[in-house]
């Protein structure tokens, strides 16, 4: 990933866009049982199943822009097309990006007035 670049990029069989937006997150979350709050620790004891369900969110925009009908059963042989450390790294660094962490520079505008107490 650039610096100061929000997009996450994989090289799959294309290269495809990874993005946890509203609608992947809510799907995401549906599929595995885990909650905003407990998305975290779903990552951190992953299965290779959630691994695929997760990722398979997280393409889901990308599939749409380019009008693809992306299914979960697609998701092992896509995967099986990259290391496991590029998943995992991009699967990071797009759920940072996408929940708006990461690089504290951005922020540094002081477009926003913060409110007087």
């Amino acid at each position: 990933m650039a610096d100061k670049n929000d997009v996450v990029i994989l090289n799959l069989d294309r290269p495809r866009m990874v993005w946890f937006g509203h609608k992947a997150l809510k799907t995401l979350c549906a599929m595995t049982g885990a909650t905003m709050n407990t998305i975290g620790a779903l990552l951190q004891t992953a299965t290779m199943e959630d691994i695929e369900k997760v990722m398979y969110c997280g393409l889901l925009t990308d599939a749409c822009r380019n009008k693809e009908d992306l299914k979960l059963d697609d998701m092992e042989e896509l995967l099986d097309l990259v290391p496991f450390s590029e998943i995992t790294d991009a699967l990071s660094a797009a759920m940072e990006s996408s929940m708006g962490g990461g690089d504290e520079e951005k922020n540094n505008q002081g477009t926003v007035k913060k409110p007087k107490k």
